[in-house]
C-alpha cells in the first residue's frame, strides 16, 4: 500500500508562498502520476496540479497557473508544490494523491495523503 504525508501548510497573508511536501513511502512506481488536490470548507475537492513521475510534465488549474509549481525529487520519493502569489481563494485543505493516469479528475486517484491546511489571510 502507497502511503503519502503532506507537509508545510500554514497561515501566510495574500501575496506570499507557501511550499507544501508529499513524502510517498511503500511500493510505489515511475510510471504513476502524483496530483495536488484542495477542499476548501463547504466545497468540493479541486484539482490543483498534477506531474508525470518518470517525465516530469505537468498540467495545472487554470487558477493557479503561472503561481503554483509541482515538482518532484525522485531518488527521495518527494513531490512539491510550490505555492506563489497566494490569494486568499487559496485558503483550503491541500491533499496530495497518487494514480496511474495524468489526469485532473480525482477519480483517477488511488492514493491520498491527510492534507494539509493552507489558509492565507487578506
Amino acid at each position: 500500500q502507497v502511503q503519502l504525508v503532506e507537509s508545510g501548510g500554514g497561515l501566510v497573508q495574500a501575496g506570499g508562498s507557501l511550499r507544501l511536501s508529499c513524502a510517498v513511502s511503500g511500493r510505489t512506481f515511475s510510471y504513476y502520476v502524483m496530483g495536488w488536490f484542495r477542499q476548501a470548507p463547504g466545497k468540493e475537492r479541486e484539482f490543483v496540479a498534477a506531474i508525470r513521475w518518470s517525465s516530469d510534465t505537468t498540467i495545472y488549474a487554470d487558477s493557479v497557473k503561472g503561481r503554483f509549481t509541482i515538482s518532484r525529487v525522485y531518488s527521495q520519493n518527494t513531490v512539491y508544490l510550490q505555492m506563489n502569489s497566494l490569494k486568499p481563494e487559496d485558503t483550503a485543505v491541500y491533499y496530495c494523491a497518487q494514480g496511474t493516469h495524468y489526469s485532473s479528475s480525482g477519480n483517477d486517484y488511488g492514493y491520498w495523503g491527510q492534507g494539509t491546511q493552507v489558509t492565507v489571510s487578506t
